[in-house]
């Protein structure tokens, strides 16, 4: 199977990209603005919302750089990257709470903690109305990496087909793309991914060598 990325999946992926950046830097334009106010206590809040509004963006860009970047070699371990700390960042002040033990990172090779970071976004995504996400490593004869998400589910269809190998490029969107980029970084590491999905609870998971 051909695991190029195509083009058009790479400009989804800077589309969805820079949604995910619209909010936090229009809060900063906002802010700018304010300052330029004489009330004092409007000053204040710009100063507030420009320092709330640039962590947001600033998290939200190295939870991205590593999901969507380039990682070390699947072989090797991160020292550098905690992708505990990267997911806390993205869903800090939100609506979906995240638990991620610690001895689910240990030994676990870049590549996979990029892998999992993704599954991450998916089942966040899946939780508009907010809920849990779980993230664990399991041992080996069983799958490798398991997201699940607990809450209301809400993962349309066209989400499902983007997971799948045989879906089709042309039919994806910003909103699907995501899907479809993380189905094949498990591919490429040899861990085609399985979906199982309820009312209240969806697993994601995807199997080690």
């Amino acid at each position: 199977m051909n695991l190029d990325i195509d083009m058009r999946v790479l400009e989804l992926l800077c589309a969805r990209l820079c949604h995910e950046l619209v909010g936090p830097v229009a809060a900063i334009n906002n802010g700018v603005e304010l300052l330029g106010e004489d009330d004092p206590d409007f000053v204040s809040d710009a100063v507030k919302l420009l320092g709330q509004s640039a962590r947001k963006a600033g998290q939200r860009l190295q939870f991205y750089r590593f999901a969507y970047g380039s990682a070390a070699s699947s072989g090797s371990k991160s020292a550098i990257i905690d992708p505990r700390a990267l997911a806390a960042g993205l869903l800090e002040d939100g609506k979906v709470r995240c638990d991620w033990p610690a001895e689910s990172v240990e030994g676990l090779a870049s590549e996979w903690q990029k892998l999992a970071c993704n599954m991450l976004v998916l089942a966040a995504d899946a939780l508009p109305r907010g809920g849990s996400v779980l993230v664990k490593q399991r041992p080996a004869g069983s799958p490798r990496i398991t997201v699940t998400a607990e809450g209301t589910i809400n993962f349309p269809e066209e989400q499902r087909a983007a997971l799948g190998a045989g879906a089709a490029i042309d039919a994806l969107t910003s909103r699907t793309v995501h899907a479809y980029f993380t189905a094949r970084l498990a591919l490429r590491l040899g861990a085609p991914l399985t979906l199982a999905v309820e009312p209240q609870i969806l697993v994601l998971a995807a199997p080690g060598a």
